[in-house]
């Protein structure tokens, strides 16, 4: 930038606002002596301007008026941190227009309304940057648009709810209900009051938006693709699979391209326990990238948090700074899916988990069910209990189509002698 000092306004003074402050507080004579000129954090609008947030700030800067950030010539980059979609869409979209260029972690805002995001920062020259949207202090958008753009990308993975990969390492490693680890994780101050967001999948689904734009060059609302959360996996399947066949559980979100078109999705997925990102555990996130020319590449580090991402949108804003005209172009110029795949048409090897009656031929009609659907067994486990009439039983499939695994799953339901809803869990090979 030619100006002689940069000015931030900072929107929405909450957690990750008080961190912004707080790298300002600490570390302003870094940032300054990086760019070549005074960074200044010159206003903070937020309704709330007396709730002591544990950070010192000059009250002068504080305002409870957006209109002093959104309306303020001497203001270069505006954060917003407001989360949501308004007012924080109404606000960025007046940033923009007034000629300012955007910092934002509001993956909900980018994952809803990308293209008229985009569009206006294009139609008014100014830069739009959300680094902390997807990997929080994770280094993620910048390396996935530039340091890897030599590649196609083939797949991308990721564990991207801290909350719910938080449940299921303590699920795994202390045999605790969900229900339990929910309520440890509430105390604890990593789940929130209605967790719905997080354990049902939507957070990650949103984050995946935002990478298959990026990675693929295609835009995928959410609503066109499967997502599927946390709160049927029970201690019992996690033991079976990490003591019988060497796996751990994840929630993931996959992009993956194969010949037939491109696969998105979001579900729990057992992977091999010696696969990289199945030493990813508690709050900690990971992107794991296959590109045609680099291979198998791991992002990993604090996905979420006060700190780690303010440090992310301030390191947006100096990337503003060092190259304000720098073109972005968000991903491929032109989209690489050719065709998108509906769930019912993947390929996977499956766990299924059910409960029947310890009758003779029960096994042979639930194996016969399976034939019928073309599905290929590769194991089955029944483990006999004296103390009841029930048997839990656990089928790991081959690779079949998912349409073949579903209908076949819903005639099993059907039969009198399973007692419950069978359970199904996809296998990334």
């Amino acid at each position: 930038m030619s100006k002689s000092e940069i000015n931030i306004g900072l929107i929405g003074f909450g957690t990750i606002g008080a961190g912004v402050v707080e790298i300002f507080n600490k570390n302003q004579d870094i940032l300054s002596k990086k760019c070549g000129k005074p960074v200044n954090l010159r206003k903070v609008a937020d309704l709330d301007i007396t709730t002591d947030r544990g950070v010192k700030i000059d009250e002068n800067i504080l305002t409870a008026d957006v209109n002093d950030v959104l309306e303020n010539d001497d203001i270069d980059i505006v954060i917003e941190l407001v989360g949501g979609y308004e007012p924080a869409k109404t606000f960025v979209l007046k940033a923009m227009k007034n000629g300012k260029h955007v910092v934002s972690a509001n993956k909900a805002l980018i994952a809803k309304h990308w293209e008229e995001l985009i569009n206006t920062a294009d139609e008014n020259n100014v830069r739009f940057s959300f680094e902390a949207s997807v990997g929080g202090g994770i280094p993620v958008l910048q390396p996935l648009n530039e340091c890897l753009s030599a590649n196609r990308f083939e797949a991308i993975y990721g564990i991207m709810n801290g909350t719910a990969n938080y449940i299921l390492t303590k699920m795994s490693e202390e045999g605790l209900k969900f229900e339990d680890v929910l309520k440890e994780a509430q105390d604890k101050g990593y789940a929130e009051a209605d967790p719905t967001f997080d354990i049902e999948g939507h957070d990650t689904a949103q984050k995946l938006i935002v990478l298959t734009k990026l990675g693929f060059g295609e835009y995928i609302p959410q609503e066109k693709f499967h997502v599927e959360g946390i709160t049927k996996i029970t201690p019992e399947d996690i033991e079976f699979a990490k003591n019988e066949l060497n796996y751990v559980i994840k929630l993931l979100g996959i992009a993956k391209q194969t010949n037939d078109g491109l696969e998105i999705r979001v579900h729990p997925t057992f992977i091999k326990n010696d696969h990289l990102l199945a030493s990813v555990n508690d709050v900690f996130n990971a992107i794991y990238l296959i590109g045609d020319f680099v291979g198998p590449v791991m992002l990993y580090g604090q996905g979420a948090g006060r700190m780690a991402t303010a440090s992310a949108v301030v390191g947006d804003c100096l990337d503003i700074i060092f190259n304000e005209n720098k073109r972005i172009s968000y991903g491929p110029v032109e989209s690489q899916v050719k065709s998108m795949k509906n769930i019912d048409d993947i390929i996977s090897k499956y766990y299924i988990s059910l409960t029947a009656v310890d009758e003779p031929g029960v096994l042979q009609t639930i194996t016969g069910t399976l034939n019928k659907n073309d599905i290929s067994i590769e194991s089955i486990t029944q483990k006999t209990n004296i103390d009841s009439e029930s048997v839990p039983i656990i089928i790991v499939t081959h690779e079949t189509e998912e349409k073949n695994i579903q209908q076949a799953i819903q005639k099993i339901n059907e039969l009198k002698e399973v007692e419950e809803e069978s359970k199904l869990i996809r296998i990334l090979e």
